[in-house]
Formats: C-alpha cells, structure tokens, sequence
C-alpha cells in the first residue's frame, strides 16, 4: 500500500509543481515497456489522474487510446481533450464488452496500474485512509452498494478473519475478527474512528501505521473484490493483445504481483502449467520480458515516497 507523498511532477522548465490529484510512477519505465507505435491503438484500464494516459497519448500520431476507470472522480478531473483519447467510465473487468461497442478487435499493448491513487487516500471522505475520521465507505465505484461498514457490520466473524489474514495479511485476523463482531453488537462500525478504536488494543507496539495500512487494504480489497477484478482481466487479455503487442501491469502487493507473474508464466493466476505430450507449454500466451519486476528509482523514491512498493513486469504477446 502506498504511502502518503508529497505529490510534484515537473513543468516545462524543469521545476517541480504540485499536483492535487496524482503523480503516474514509474512513467518512462511504463512507456518504454508499451514500446509505443504511433499509429496503435492502446488501452490505459486504470486512468486514475491521467498521467499515463496523457503520456501515451503524446506518442501518438493517427493512433487511439482508450481508457477505463470506475471511479466518477477520475473522469471527471479530466483537465484536456484529445481526440485520440477515449475515457469510459468502466471496471476493467468489462475490458472486452467494451472494446467491442468501439469496434476494436485487439490492441498493440495495454497498461494496468492498480495502485489506490493519491486523491482516493487524500480525500478524507472516500475513507480509503486511516489518518482521517470518516465514514468507511472505500467504493472506488459510488454505483456500488457495498461498502467497508456494510462489511464490518454485515459479515459472519469466519468471512471476516479470512478476509483480513488473505487480503490483509494480519496475523492475528481471528482475533481482530471476533473483537469487530463483539464490538457491532453494541453499536454499528460507522467511521474510520469507530473502527481504529474497537481494536485499538490489538495494535502492535511500535507497529501501529503497519497494522492499520493492512487492515484498511484488506477492507478496500474486499469492498471492492480486487483481486476478482484483476483475474477477470487477466483472462481477457490474451484475446485483447495483438501478437507482439505488450503488457505492463504495476502492482502494490504480493497477492496481486503474484498473480501477475503467475499469468505471465503460465496463462492464468494459479500458475498451473499446461504442457502437451511432448512437454510443450501451450497455455502460456505472454513471454516475460523482465524475470524480476522492475521498481522505481531512488530519484523517484525521493520525489514520490508512495511509488516504493511498486513492482512493473512487462511482458509480450506470443
């Protein structure tokens, strides 16, 4: 999970100026990993502030982007137009439905970024951080009825343990479990406060940022079924990649970077391989074209503390 940042990119003079919404990391790394033609059409699946996009775009000539995301306030921070540029408002998880409305058949690469972005854990409404006393809501998609308190007062104590120690990773999840179902007897787990302190004894000295930066991802995970997104997309872009055409996906975490490499190495997310009679590898569909993920820089850690658990494999269609 990110960090929170101060948030610079730089001007046309070379100085840094503030931006509000979000900082793209690992820009260059992700542009020369598409390995753009400026006549190919591209999908951004996570616009979030438009960073990537517009770099993309820029190396464009009579080429098309088209790109997604499910959270209204990322379409609408849109600052320009390019005609070049379509934006829908859409889970990536409809990838394929929605490139077929666009009569596009398959793209030369696409990028996934799948980090939260700077205005979802800066805008305290959103409830994606804990630093603020909020509702818990943590939709990326307001269309969505779930929420973080629809979980935690909603939830049998079995499906909230195995959310926190699968999405979480906490280690003591059956406890944290049993302490929320307790607590939402008594009163309904509104605000991120109400939270923070029915397990607040819980906390691990010394450790206190750690446990509440695994707690929330495991609640935003859930609200909003990351990790079924991810596979769902996964299974389409096999179909949605042209032969030769790229794929850089930057994840957060180790669940999701993990399916990643999975896919990459074997066609799908559990990793199973699927040989033929002579030992070939036939549901392998992408070749990698880094064995280690590639991770940003020291000079964009500095600049952009919250890129430092980013982790891009970039990979191409067989």
């Amino acid at each position: 999970m990110r960090l929170r940042p101060v948030n610079h990119q730089k001007t046309t003079d070379g100085t840094m100026s503030i931006n509000a919404y979000h900082v793209p990391v690992m820009l260059a790394q992700c542009m020369d990993g598409l390995k753009i033609k400026p006549d190919g059409i591209y999908v951004d699946v996570t616009y979030g502030g438009g960073g990537h996009s517009q770099a993309i775009a820029a190396q464009l000539t009579t080429g098309r982007l088209i790109a997604f995301d499910r959270d209204a306030d990322a379409i609408n921070n849109r600052s320009t137009t390019n005609h070049q540029l379509t934006v829908i408002h859409s889970s990536f998880s409809n990838l394929a439905t929605q490139l077929q409305m666009l009569n596009v058949l398959a793209v030369d690469g696409l990028l996934a970024d799948l980090g939260v972005s700077s205005h979802q854990f800066d805008e305290a409404s959103r409830g994606f951080s804990f630093r603020f006393n909020s509702q818990l809501d943590m939709r990326m998609d307001h269309r969505d009825a779930v929420t973080a308190a629809n979980i935690l007062n909603n939830w049998t104590e079995e499906k909230l343990w195995k959310m926190f120690s699968a999405y979480g990773e906490l280690h003591n999840s059956k406890t944290l479990a049993k302490v929320i179902v307790t607590a939402r007897q008594k009163a309904n787990i509104a605000t991120t406060y109400d939270l923070k302190t029915c397990v607040q004894k819980l906390v691990p000295p010394k450790e206190e940022a750690r446990f509440y930066a695994q707690l929330f991802q495991a609640l935003r995970i859930a609200v909003n079924e990351e990790m079924q997104e991810l596979e769902s997309l996964l299974a389409q872009v096999s179909s949605v990649v042209k032969p030769g055409g790229r794929l850089c996906v930057m994840s957060y975490h180790s669940l999701e970077d993990r399916m990643v490499k999975n896919f990459i190495a074997s066609g799908n997310t559990s990793g199973d391989l699927h040989k033929d009679l002579y030992g070939n590898i036939t549901s392998q569909t992408f070749k990698a074209l880094n064995k280690k993920p590639i991770e940003p820089n020291e000079e964009e850690l500095k600049s952009n503390p919250r890129s430092r658990s980013a982790r891009l494999r970039i990979a191409e269609k067989i």
